[in-house]
Formats: structure tokens, sequence, C-alpha cells
């Protein structure tokens, strides 16, 4: 069920994301709320497993695979979409190969991401990257910034006809601030996304050592 929930967000994603190309302002506030649910499902999706039992090594690795293809979905549409720069999902990707790479030479040992067999020994190193904490922290930074990046350049809104004047007005007038908090917020993101990758090629040393192939 979990992993169902996963590819679920998966497919949520790609849908969202195809909304925001359209330059359709209804379509890009429908495109805002599917962002919303790829967000509790990927919370949710750890909950389930854990209520039904259904935590394994497979499921923390496809959990990490969905996070990583929702993330980059996201950041190379708002850079194609002229959101972000362009160096944004160059950083996130780049870092989500690195780790993911490295994770799979522990994961070849016996060790996963997360969970009671975390590769994360180090205490400090898995707060910053394996805790509940933590990871909550970075996946609300990222629900904060995905929303109001779409929220800050909902295109033509003034003839999508739905929308009242006094809010079209209201918009107008929370619009500056918007980009500037999306701004701020993509920093933060992409700061936290590469402080959370160091840990993990911190620990990965003595993998690489025991490695023998």
């Amino acid at each position: 069920m979990a992993n169902l929930l996963t590819i679920l967000r998966m497919l949520l994603a790609v849908v969202a994301i195809e909304f925001l190309f359209t330059g359709n302002p209804g379509l890009n506030i429908t495109a805002l709320v599917l962002t919303l649910f790829v967000i509790v499902l990927d919370g949710l999706d750890g909950v389930v497993a854990r209520m039904m039992k259904e935590e394994s090594k497979f499921g923390s690795v496809f959990d990490i695979l969905g996070d990583r293809v929702v993330e980059n979905l996201y950041w190379i549409a708002f850079a194609v979409i002229g959101t972000v720069p362009v160096w944004v999902p160059m950083v996130v990707v780049s870092r989500g190969i690195i780790t993911d790479g490295l994770r799979s030479i522990a994961l070849s040992q016996g060790y996963t991401a997360f969970g009671s067999s975390t590769m994360m020994k180090n205490k400090f190193c898995h707060f910053l990257t394996a805790s509940r904490f933590s990871r909550a922290v970075y996946g609300l930074a990222k629900t904060l910034v995905f929303l109001v990046l779409i929220a800050a350049y909902l295109p033509n809104l003034a003839y999508y006809n739905p929308i009242s004047v006094e809010a079209f007005s209201y918009y107008l007038f929370i619009k500056p601030y918007l980009i500037i908090s999306a701004d701020i917020l993509v920093y933060i993101t992409v700061a936290m996304c590469i402080i959370r990758g160091i840990p993990v090629i911190i620990e990965s040393k003595r993998f690489l050592t025991n490695d023998k192939n």
C-alpha cells in the first residue's frame, strides 16, 4: 500500500507539472492543489508503511526514489518556466546523484538510508540527514517553496473568470511579497539540500573502504 502511494504521488506530480505549462490560470490553480496532495502523500506513505508493517529495504529505497523523482521534476520545471535560476536544479540533481550513488554502496552492505539499519551511525550526521525532525523540516521547506513558487507566478489571472475583482486586487497586492518569499525559500531549501547531503558523504567513507568490488 505504501509503495502504491509513492507511485501515486509521482503520477500526480507529473500531472501537476503538465498543468503548469498550459498557461491556463485555472489549471495552474489545480496544479497548486495537486502539489499539496503530492506533499501530503509524501508524509503519508511512511506512516502507512509503519502502520501496516510494510517497512523493508526496498520500501526505503523506493520512498527515496519517489522523493527524488518528484523533487527533480518540480525544480527542472520551475527552471524551464523561468521562476528559478537554472543552477538550482543543477545543484539539487547533482546532489541527489552523488548521495544516492553512495547510499547504493551502503545498501549493498546491508545498510539503508533511514530506519533501524540506517547507514548514519554518527549521532550528529544522523540528526542532520536521517532524523524525523530533519526530514520533516526539509519536507516543510520543499512544501512551502513549491507552493509559493506556483502561487507567485500564476499567469494571466486577470482573465480568469471565476476570480472576483476583489480577489484579483488582493492577489496583485500580495504578489510582490510572494515573489520575495519564493526567492528566499529557494535559497533556504537548496542550502538545506546541500547540508543534508554532506553527512552522507562523510558516513560513506567506511563503506567505500569495505567495498571490495
